[in-house]
């Protein structure tokens, strides 16, 4: 017992001290003698950049480029656009300000009133809320007059659905702002995001509103989409609810082969007053979902798919037998009183399902290979902003030279050192590698000595990072107590 509380009253080695020496009142030859940690206190490599796969190629280390340390391109440029839709604005919009939302921005790609799904016109808007400050979409029903108040309660229930497959529904109201009794409908939003309608078919001047689909539909795309919302119905029908709005032009791709069901609840509070038992209207769902994949795959709107027989046999000659029994199930009802259910359809499914599934590790392998690159970005950033706060600072406290002498002269002498080095000829020597490797060991506070020289070249100072870290500290610590609010970062 002796030992296990020796071992219990053995202080943690802390590889983000400043002082090592001073841990839990011991020495560094305590550690020396216990053997539990090696001679040099030298703080852990956790500072540095780790290459973490999975890797596509198979580089050295000289073939890597500056942007290997920053996330990939594509996946930058696509994120910036989505930010980009995020803070779009209308200047001089007619659009109203509602209640509790502003900013109202239209993203509806066609001008034409279409109510055959909702029995209604519907529009959709971004939105800014005046409460939170957050982003939401709004999806509006052009000339609904509410009879029932109980009706616009039921999109209450709609909150517990909590799936990745169903778009978030927050709040219903209604409104005259637009110049009539409108509906509004409060739902997460995903910017850039496109129905399936628009991704996979589009207009065919030659056939009016008929919809030619622009490529084919792979099949482990449609597969795609068969596991996602069968995932979705089975959150909403383990609930108790039906998601009755199966639709091409109600389900939206937010990102790379991921999809929504954008607009559940809405015909609950639309048809309330001619409510049917939910088992019925559970089984409508699978036989929307059998038409909405008869429409992906045989590009044919569902307005248009009057003869499902038809467009079976012509979907067969170019699908899976597979695809072709899992629409006919969905299709096909079941003979009374017998049920069909999303286990049952589940199960049918399953080795898709795995199929599906291995894709997501694989897109969530890239994701995370990204993420570690911009692991260390957030530390640099804060540890540059220290550095220009102090540096070059024309005066403070009174003191004109205060950012010229003291600790303050050795920062501005590593900024020398970190960024504007030069080459034997006097070019600028831009080495990315080198700033990132700087900055790194200030922010550890290594060991690691360096020698800064003034740029009249008449001093040089030798000094270790860790020395440094601890003046950039008290610099910024004195500018924070300046500060008249105190705030820091």
């Amino acid at each position: 017992m002796s030992s296990v509380t020796q071992a219990l009253s053995t202080p943690q080695f802390n590889p983000y001290a400043d002082d090592h020496g001073g841990l839990g009142g011991h020495g560094s030859s305590y550690f020396q003698a216990q053997g539990a940690f090696p001679t040099s206190l030298q703080p852990l490599q956790h500072h540095l950049y780790a290459p973490v796969g999975p890797y596509r190629d198979d580089l050295m280390p000289y073939h890597r480029m500056t942007h290997d340390f920053f996330l990939a391109e594509k996946l930058r440029e696509e994120y910036q656009k989505k930010a980009e839709a995020s803070l779009q604005v209308m200047p001089n919009s007619q659009l109203p300000q509602l209640d509790n939302y502003h900013s109202l921005v239209a993203l509806d790609t066609t001008h034409r009133k279409n109510a055959n799904v909702f029995g209604y016109p519907s529009w959709v808007y971004k939105a800014t809320s005046t409460k939170t400050g957050n982003l939401y979409c709004l999806r509006r029903l052009e000339g609904y007059r509410l009879t029932n108040e109980h009706a616009i309660r039921l999109v209450k229930e709609w909150r517990r659905v909590d799936n990745g497959g169903v778009v978030t529904i927050l709040d219903a109201f209604t409104t005259r702002a637009f110049g009539d009794s409108s509906l509004i409908f409060v739902q997460n939003y995903h910017p850039l995001s496109k129905t399936l309608a628009e991704l996979h078919l589009s207009p065919n001047p030659a056939h009016g509103t008929r919809f030619q689909q622009k490529t084919p539909l792979p099949e482990t795309v449609v597969w795609g989409y068969i596991t996602q919302i069968a995932n979705a119905l089975k959150a909403i029908h383990s609930l108790n609810l039906a998601a009755r709005c199966v639709d091409a032009s109600k389900i939206i791709l937010t990102d790379k082969n991921r999809i929504r069901l954008s607009a559940c609840s809405i015909l609950d509070v639309v048809q309330f007053d001619t409510r049917r038992p939910i088992l019925e209207l559970q089984q409508e769902d699978f036989v929307q979902f059998g038409r909405l994949l008869l429409c992906l795959t045989t590009t044919t709107l569902p307005i248009h798919l009057t003869n499902l027989k038809g467009s079976l046999e012509q979907m067969s000659r170019t699908y899976s037998v597979e695809l072709r029994d899992t629409i006919l199930w969905l299709l096909t009802p079941q003979p009374p009183p017998a049920q069909k259910g999303i286990d049952e359809f589940i199960r049918g499914i399953a080795g898709r399902i795995v199929a599906t599934m291995d894709q997501s590790l694989h897109a969530t392998d890239t994701l995370n290979s990204g993420l570690y690159r911009e692991l260390e970005n957030g530390r640099i950033a804060r540890l540059m902003m220290k550095l220009g706060a102090v540096n070059e600072r024309q005066e403070f406290d009174g003191d004109r030279t205060w950012s010229e002498n003291g600790e303050r002269y050795m920062l501005k002498l590593f900024r020398d050192y970190v960024f504007h080095q030069v080459d034997s000829n006097g070019n600028p020597a831009l080495d990315m590698g080198h700033m990132i490797r700087c900055l790194n060991k200030l922010d550890a506070g290594t060991d690691e000595r360096i020698c800064l020289t003034s740029r009249d070249e008449q001093s040089s100072f030798l000094i270790s990072y860790k020395e440094l870290k601890k003046q950039l500290g008290n610099a910024f610590g004195e500018l924070v107590k300046g500060n008249k609010q105190g705030r820091s970062f």
